[in-house]
């Protein structure tokens, strides 16, 4: 006979790894469904420090890695695969991947956002060597530096906002004479002293040897080019969310999030929607953590009440 589990997650990061460790010490059969290594986008993360219980931070790989060996040590299993095709909609969940079909009463969608690239040469090579995509994993590494933020929506304002308070200076290049962002941002960025706007500007060329030292900028209106030094890049441009999986099947917002509110539930029944998949105001690791305990719970409610 075929095996069915309990409990699925597809998607070995921070969320994914505690719906497995509070699934498999429930009881429940428990599998993760992975195709890179555990920790997704976090052990690309050279050094965490708000992550709470490492007083001298952690690398995301490390902190990856045991947040996998915890849930196995509870009888939780690990399947390095890719998921090809989902039926979320039957009461037995199907999941197609390159390791074999796999099925299961209740599904935990852990598939991440990815940070939006520039597209720039140059630009993966110097990740983490002054290219950042996260101002509150990264900023306290620029306290008392120049930084370059890039966009002109929230993502980029917020971004602003909060390396103006650790940075010296911070020059916003945006592609547009104003910014995008919410009007809740204007003002305090505007009065923020340590704030140079570059308007109707992009970035380039990454200026780098070791690690980065300036940006090429052009006026998308002249096509004059300039120079600005810096210390670091923060690539504000958004996130794209890993949902083409479930679409079709899983109610999204205008961009793309799985539609799901504290409780992780989506639209369908058994199936949940954990860490930065789904909407939410503040995506992080400490975030996504607390989504796989939640869904652990209304998935434990579910197969109570269903199976």
């Amino acid at each position: 006979m075929e095996h069915i589990y309990d409990f699925i997650i597809i998607g070995g990061g921070p969320g994914g790894y505690t719906a497995a460790l509070y699934g498999a010490r429930a009881g429940l059969d428990t599998l993760v469904i992975e195709k890179l290594s555990a920790g997704g986008q976090m052990a690309l993360t050279a050094q965490i420090d708000n992550y709470p219980g490492f007083e001298e931070g952690i690398d995301g790989f490390t902190l990856g890695q045991n947040m996998q060996a915890g849930a196995e040590r509870f009888g939780a299993k690990s399947v390095m695969a890719d998921v090809s095709k989902v039926d979320l909609k039957s009461e037995i969940k199907v999941i197609e991947t390159s390791e074999g079909t796999f099925r299961s009463r209740t599904v935990a969608i852990a598939t991440g956002a990815n940070h939006r690239e520039l597209g720039l040469p140059n630009e993966q090579a110097l990740m983490g060597k002054g290219v950042h995509y996260c101002a509150a994993c990264d900023g306290m590494f620029y306290r008392g530096k120049t930084v370059v933020v890039i966009g002109g929506g929230n993502t980029a304002a917020a971004d602003a906002l909060l390396l103006s308070r650790v940075a010296k200076k911070v020059i916003l290049v945006h592609r547009r004479d104003t910014l995008r962002a919410t009007k809740i941002y204007h003002k305090p960025l505007m009065e923020a002293e340590n704030v140079e706007f570059h308007w109707n500007s992009a970035v380039t060329e990454l200026l780098a040897e070791d690690k980065i030292h300036a940006v090429k900028l052009k006026n998308v209106n002249t096509s004059e080019e300039t120079v600005v030094q810096t210390d670091g890049v923060f690539v504000s441009i958004g996130r794209k969310p890993a949902t083409a999986l479930v679409e079709g099947q899983l109610e999204l917002d205008d961009a793309g999030y799985i539609v799901a509110g504290e409780s992780t539930q989506t639209n369908l029944p058994g199936v949940f929607a954990v860490g930065d998949v789904r909407t939410k105001q503040v995506r992080q690791v400490v975030t996504a953590v607390a989504d796989g305990a939640v869904a652990v719970h209304q998935a434990e409610e579910y197969l109570a009440a269903n199976f």
